[in-house]
Order: C-alpha cells, then sequence, then structure tokens
C-alpha cells in the first residue's frame, strides 16, 4: 500500500479548519495539520503577487488520493488551489497500521 502527504495552502485559518475538519470527517486522511501563517509569493495572471495563507497537510493512502484532491477542490475558494501529493517512502509500521484502520 502506498501513503501520501498531500499539501495545499488556504487564505484564512477558519478555511483551514473547515477544510481539514471536512476531509477528516469523509475519511479522505486519517490526519490533518494547519501551520501558522505563511507569506507566500508566486506569479499570478501574469504579475508576481504576495499573499499570507496557511498550509494543510493531510496524510492518506493512495486509493483515497482522488476522492481527497475532489474533496479540495470542491471545498477550496481558489481558482486554482494547490494541492502536491508527496509519496511517503518509509516510515513506522505502527503509525501506517494507524493510518489504514482510522481510514476504514
Amino acid at each position: 500500500m502506498r501513503f501520501y502527504q498531500v499539501i495545499t495552502t488556504i487564505d484564512n485559518l477558519e478555511a483551514a479548519k473547515k477544510l481539514c475538519k471536512t476531509v477528516i470527517e469523509k475519511k479522505l486522511a486519517a490526519c490533518s495539520q494547519i501551520s501558522k501563517e505563511i507569506t507566500s509569493i508566486y506569479w499570478w495572471q501574469g504579475k508576481i503577487d504576495e499573499s499570507n495563507e496557511y498550509y494543510c497537510v493531510f496524510k492518506t493512502t493512495e486509493d483515497k488520493y482522488s476522492a481527497l484532491e475532489k474533496c479540495i477542490k470542491e471545498n477550496h475558494s481558489y481558482d486554482t488551489p494547490e494541492i502536491i501529493a508527496l509519496e511517503i517512502i518509509n516510515g513506522s509500521k505502527k503509525y501506517f497500521d494507524w493510518l489504514i484502520e482510522s481510514l476504514r
């Protein structure tokens, strides 16, 4: 089984909490973390832009990824939300067992 850490950014803390709770309630991820506010600098519509955002990080399995991506898109305010999945190549068996059990 493959495990993923999925990352998105969002513009305010309340939206981040709402998104994370929605994902967890739907059992699309076993857990999520929300970072403290970060500053993002990026290209948008042909110019450099800057905004304050929060990272939302989710731990999930390969078979839940598509539904998780869809849920993020449906519950996100951005036209083009960052959604990046990083495969977790190694980790604690006990943690992975918990992750699998949490998604049942």
